[in-house]
């Protein structure tokens, strides 16, 4: 039987309502009975002791926020009695033990992967047609009008929408009300084109806001992302179109690409509008080149590849009151189970790991790393403070509606995507995987840009955990959307990947659900398996711009 509440932590002074609990309902776990004194929203909390005005909220075994007025016991948690607060951090010494998980099911196994001659070895083989500015957006659409369809990369919808029936009322007659009951979705079978390179997974057409304008440190950095998408070894090639006055200037993204592998020798062509006779002479150099790309690309086939070779960013987004419990610990047991078998997980989204730096900076290998976390947030934090805000305006309205009302409580179930190993990198935006094991990357919490950041460091797949549902994918990295509870998963079931939903329930350990995911994971490693996201082509990309974004 279901337990209706959960203390998520010996310690912890709160309890997670796991379903709509009634007032004054007397519940029973682990031998004791617990009674709300209000209706209590299921992925809400109630207090498990009366507080007073400026005690401290515990959950996950951290400090998650104060009482902002008398609390209580069995009242419920929110905004209007609490508010966020976090423990400050200290670098001490290092904490690295941890309790490695059982792999041995998983120790001989490989994937199918694409061998780059530098060593690293993706899970898709795309090329990339990528504008160096803004200003050449129109021109790569034009270009993905002229290619995708060609060479049987268009496809996505499983669904039309019959506009005509919707001008055919209007022209009848019809009033805005009318046309607002009409029921247009027509589902169909999606029809597939052959593909005329068998061994390229896609064309990638990006699109951006940057590159000229701004401060020059933008149009730098945006250079080092897109070095680090052409150094992603998913990625086969790209053709890179210039206007040729931007800041993003060819000269330092062909920089950018040196100083972070002298080694790289994927095919590569810029191409330059100001240096071209006409717009029709520039698309069609566009296209020619890109073809003369595809046809090398496409000499690279799936060969056997060590679990070993996987770099898994650890993401999430639309975060609920059950993500922490469910769809993150299996993220983060997944994430231990890759470390023991001498794979790479990345974990993002600094302003979600505020409240919970000290853990963390415990588990650095090394002192210098933890030093450089403790310096990141910091800086990070100072620049949301410098504009009006802070890291407690990261929870979105919807996080609130659903159960995580400080960004301390936000975060403690975030960091759960981690695991529990050592850490053995903090990278700031644009940096490089270096080191195998659990690496810390500096992104914001918005779902594109991190995710974004995440395939522009280096990670060949991408875990997304979600309670609410989001559309976010990205171009080269295919992204797994894992919901934290069976009712999403249910109804959005055209954007999920994986349901957790077992774990809430009491049906299967979070370890039994890491076994799966690992499973699936492989399976898309492969390709053998398409993301919805993938099928879907939500191919999502935001640079980030270092001003400030939670």
């Amino acid at each position: 039987m279901m337990n209706k509440i959960l203390m998520v932590h010996p310690s912890d002074n709160v309890m997670v309502a796991l379903t709509d609990l009634e007032a004054n309902e007397t519940i029973s776990y682990e031998g004791s009975f617990y009674t709300p004194i209000e209706n209590i929203n299921a992925k809400h909390k109630f207090a498990l002791s009366d507080f007073n005005e400026g005690d401290e909220i515990q959950m996950y075994g951290v400090l998650v926020g104060k009482a902002t007025k008398e609390i209580k016991r069995g009242q419920a948690i929110t905004t209007s009695n609490v508010k966020h607060a976090a423990n400050e951090v200290k670098v001490g010494e290092r904490k690295t033990a941890w309790g490695k998980p059982d792999v041995s099911a998983f120790q001989h196994r490989t994937f199918q992967g694409y061998h780059r001659s530098d060593g690293q070895i993706g899970t898709q083989n795309v090329w990339l047609v990528v504008p160096l500015v803004f200003c050449e957006n129109r021109n790569v659409l034009a270009a993905k009008e002229i290619l995708e369809e060609k060479l049987g990369y268009s496809k996505g919808r499983d669904y039309e929408l019959d506009i005509d029936r919707l001008i055919s009322k209007s022209q009848s007659g019809a009033t805005a009300s009318d046309l607002l009951t009409e029921d247009i979705l027509v589902p169909t079978k999606e029809a597939t084109k052959e593909r005329v390179f068998k061994n390229v997974d896609g064309i990638k057409f990006l699109l951006h806001d940057g590159g000229c304008g701004g401060i020059r440190q933008d149009s730098d950095t945006l250079c080092q992302l897109l070095a680090g998408y052409l150094n992603n070894p998913n990625v086969a090639g790209a053709t890179f179109l210039s206007l040729g006055c931007q800041n993003a200037q060819v000269e330092i993204l062909q920089d950018a690409i040196f100083k972070m592998n002298p080694e790289l020798d994927k095919p590569l062509f810029f191409v330059e509008q100001q240096k071209s006779n006409s717009e029709g002479e520039f698309i069609a150099d566009i296209v020619t080149k890109t073809m003369a790309g595809l046809v090398e690309a496409n000499k690279i086939e799936r060969k056997e590849a060590p679990i070993s070779a996987l770099r898994l960013g650890l993401e999430c987004g639309g975060s609920d009151g059950f993500s922490g419990i469910s769809a993150n610990p299996v993220m983060g047991y997944v994430s231990d189970m890759l470390v023991t078998l001498g794979a790479t997980p990345i974990l993002a989204e600094f302003p979600e790991l505020n409240g919970v730096e000290q853990s963390l900076t415990d588990r650095c290998v090394t002192q210098t790393d933890a030093e450089r976390f403790v310096e990141l947030m910091a800086i990070y934090k100072k620049r949301a403070e410098a504009v009006g805000s802070g890291f407690d305006a990261n929870p979105s309205p919807g996080n609130i509606k659903d159960g995580l009302i400080t960004d301390a409580m936000k975060s403690a179930g975030a960091a759960k995507k981690g695991g529990s190993s050592p850490i053995v990198g903090v990278l700031d935006y644009t940096e490089q995987i270096k080191n195998k094991g659990l690496n810390l990357l500096c992104t914001p919490g918005n779902d594109v840009e991190s995710t974004t950041a995440l395939a522009g460091s280096g990670a060949t797949l991408i875990t997304f955990s979600t309670g609410l549902g989001t559309p976010t994918g990205n171009p080269i990295t295919p992204v797994i959307k894992v919901a934290s509870n069976s009712i999403l998963a249910e109804r959005m079931k055209d954007i999920i990947d994986f349901d957790t939903g077992a774990v809430v329930r009491g049906e299967n350990s979070i370890a039994e659900k890491a076994a799966e995911m690992l499973d699936y994971l492989l399976a898309v490693a492969s390709g053998k398996a398409e993301t919805n996201a993938m099928r879907l082509r939500q191919d999502d990309f935001i640079p980030w711009k270092r001003g400030i974004s939670l």
